[in-house]
């Protein structure tokens, strides 16, 4: 997100700060037994992702919604958020997520930024620890699991309006126990997404989400540098 942005994930109607109507569709639940969260592409970075670190268990995923169509009649939809709920506190702070050990600036004092590199229009949550098992597991990963020409390939899930929302999917992950990714179309597509926490008034963890951007007027990165590498 940009700094004074509203942010608005898990909103619903036009919140103030926004011209678009916004909506939440349920996902279901991700299983985080490990206790690391890993935001990826799940096309592309699935096991190289960043990890966040969250209390083992399994929680609700969320993907906002924003009608960005200029007539709000639902004919330009997409994705602003992808969020993982934690507790339903209510948020009293929002902070950009900064790995363990990392600093949160650069050498020139600059903000650094953390989140997900995306190179297949597409953002997910898994366990981390599941993801690299299942990955290591697997000889032909895209043939095997994203798209194998059946209906429960993830590309096929993903674009079914039967399963859950199109665009979005929750599949299981082969060779785990009972692990899964969530999985949504990020925004306007490619790019660089923030990944940021919200907490309560005790500073308590409530939620992770990926920042799609949509809510945001202007980039913050400088496209010829990606954030998630500095």
């Amino acid at each position: 997100m940009e700094p004074g942005s509203p942010f608005l994930a898990l909103r619903t109607g036009r919140p103030e700060g926004t011209p678009y109507t916004l909506t939440v569709h349920d996902l279901g639940l991700v299983h985080v037994p490990s206790g690391r969260l890993e935001a990826s592409d799940p096309f592309v970075t699935l096991g190289e992702g960043l990890e966040v670190p969250v209390p083992a268990g399994a929680y609700p995923v969320r993907v906002t919604v924003a009608d960005v169509s200029q007539e709000q009649d639902a004919s330009h939809l997409r994705e602003a958020y992808l969020s993982v709920v934690l507790a339903d506190a209510p948020d009293a702070e929002v902070r950009p997520f900064v790995p363990e050990g990392r600093s949160t600036t650069d050498e020139h004092g600059e903000p650094l930024w953390f989140g997900v590199g995306v190179d297949a229009g597409t953002v997910g949550f898994a366990d981390a620890r599941a993801v690299r098992a299942a990955t290591a597991a697997v000889d032909d990963w895209y043939g095997e699991v994203v798209d194998h020409g059946g209906p429960d390939s993830w590309f096929a899930l993903q674009d079914s309006p039967d399963h859950l929302v199109v665009g979005a999917a929750n599949a299981p992950l082969p060779h785990a126990d009972g692990e899964n990714v969530v999985l949504s179309h990020s925004g306007w597509g490619d790019g660089f997404y923030p990944v940021v926490t919200t907490h309560d008034a005790d500073g308590a963890l409530t939620g992770v989400h990926i920042d799609l951007q949509v809510l945001t007027a202007e980039p913050w990165w400088n496209e010829d540098d990606d954030p998630s590498e500095a």
